[in-house]
């Protein structure tokens, strides 16, 4: 007889129902990093975390993304690809924009790059599909993140797209950075904008929207 359960759950830890799984998709709010402090994810927590995004959509199991966590110790290197990506497209910035460029590698207590990789190796699955399985990684991360009482968000910009950056995270040529994700636990609230209606975005084949 089988001893495998359904990951869902069992009668000792009962899966979660429809309207608990409707309210945690709608609880998570991106909180931006400069409003996320202590305490982030503990190790333990961060393994569950990077954890449900092996539960993402990945046609052909290429597993076409990974994250790269950036420690306390590296943030110093990060806050200098930020300014000086700003100085490279603003050589009017002050030193006061420059400083507030570099800020950005010092907010939230977990900061990671999310890197999705393109291009050749995998035959029949195009580069969108690896996007969107990068896509669906990064939710499930978000989402376990809210289920374990921290606030999330997601950034980029024109780092995004830096010689350095590239350097930083040592890149190769099918690499492509998609944003930072910043965890922790927010330090002020702030109202979050209007969630938008389903008739916004959802229409019938054969029907005008």
């Amino acid at each position: 007889m089988s001893t495998e359960t359904d990951p869902r759950g069992s009668a000792a830890d009962p899966p979660i129902t429809g309207r608990q799984l409707a309210h945690l998709l709608h609880a998570r709010r991106t909180v931006l990093p400069k409003r996320l402090g202590a305490p982030g994810p503990e190790r333990a927590e961060l393994d569950q975390i990077l954890g449900a995004a092996a539960a993402a959509p990945d046609h052909g199991g290429l597993v076409p993304w990974r994250f790269v966590i950036v420690p306390p110790r590296e943030r110093e290197r990060l806050a200098e690809v930020f300014a000086q990506s700003l100085q490279e497209h603003d050589a009017a910035a002050t030193p006061d924009e420059r400083g507030r460029a570099r800020d950005k590698a010092f907010q939230a207590p977990v900061l990671m790059l999310a890197i999705v990789r393109l291009g050749p190796g995998a035959g029949e699955v195009p580069d969108i599909e690896r996007i969107l399985s990068a896509g669906c990684a990064i939710q499930n991360m978000l989402l376990t993140a809210t289920v374990l009482g921290y606030e999330s968000a997601l950034t980029s910009g024109r780092t995004m797209e830096s010689a350095g950056l590239r350097s930083l995270f040592d890149l190769d040529e099918h690499e492509k950075p998609l944003c930072f994700i910043s965890l922790g636990t927010m330090l002020a609230y702030k109202a979050g904008p209007e969630r938008p209606v389903v008739e916004r975005y959802v229409s019938e084949l054969g029907h005008a929207p």
